[in-house]
């Protein structure tokens, strides 16, 4: 029997960079039905804390990153960040979606210059930035490319440098990695553990890979089948820094696969079952 338990979540973390604290959220559908996303949810994420979260289909794990953003608000409960309630668009928060955010219509520097110039740098700052995350994420050669001349995971360099180009202090990732390859999905993790240890930024994770969720984290979040609550919080004791590609082999990273994937194990089935009783 594994010795990997989860923690307790309300255990306090000191100077919170994001705080939900007992967060419900309704909507209502087309049909005119109300539909909860999330009830009675509690996530912590400290300064500097890698955070990934883990759900079935369809459970409330976009919708809580919409909550950190600003994007929704609850229906009840509370969001802090650091420290203070969520007041719209903050611009310490960066976002990376599932879905490349680049103008297809601009050139790769441009693209990564876009976001200093619109909160008011300078061309010449922008350009000078822009050159150097470019720098860092292999791409100097490829200022000039269009987003259509990139391969996947090269698109997914220069969103990256995108989004770190404005120093965010809160990374908000929506399975940013989820439509490549497995062998540019690793070199991406490899990228992202690099900038993400240069920046120090507090990263919320969502992704439907359990491994990619163990490989990156410092704490993985399961969900129940919607609405979302928490179910379990492990703490991932990996040390650092992690090569993602070697990783994998290690018995400590194989024993906490197993044991989240029990616990995740219930819900997916229990959202397959409802979901089949719908049909």
């Amino acid at each position: 029997m594994s010795s990997i338990q989860p923690i307790r979540n309300d255990l306090a973390v000191a100077d919170p960079a994001i705080e939900l604290i007992n967060v419900t959220r309704r909507f209502v559908s087309p049909t005119g039905k109300t539909l909860t996303a999330l009830s009675d949810f509690t996530m912590t994420v400290g300064r500097g804390e890698f955070v990934a979260v883990v759900g079935p289909t369809g459970c409330g794990k976009s919708t809580t990153l919409n909550l950190v953003t600003g994007l929704a608000k609850p229906s009840a409960g509370e969001v802090r960040l650091m420290g203070g309630p969520v007041k719209g668009i903050d611009p310490r928060v960066g976002f990376s979606f599932q879905k490349d955010a680049l103008f297809p219509w601009k050139n790769v520097i441009d693209n990564v210059m876009a976001g200093p110039l619109f909160r008011g740098r300078s061309k010449a700052e922008a350009e000078r930035a822009a050159k150097d995350w470019l720098a860092r994420v292999g791409l100097s050669k490829f200022l000039h490319h269009y987003p259509h001349q990139l391969s996947g995971g090269m698109r997914k360099r220069v969103a990256l440098a995108q989004t770190f180009i404005n120093e965010p202090e809160i990374l908000l990732m929506d399975e940013p990695f989820s439509a490549l390859d497995v062998q540019t999905r690793t070199v991406m993790h490899e990228e992202l553990l690099k900038l993400w240890a240069e920046r120090q930024a507090s990263v919320v994770f969502v992704t439907h890979d359990l491994e990619e969720a163990v490989a990156l984290a410092d704490k993985v979040y399961v969900l129940t089948a919607g609405p979302a609550t928490v179910k379990s919080v492990y703490r991932i004791e990996l040390p650092r820094p992690r090569v993602v590609s070697e990783i994998r082999y290690d018995q400590n990273f194989i024993d906490y696969c197993k044991t989240i994937w029990e616990d995740l194990r219930q819900e997916v089935e229990t959202s397959y079952r409802r979901a089949s009783q719908a049909a």
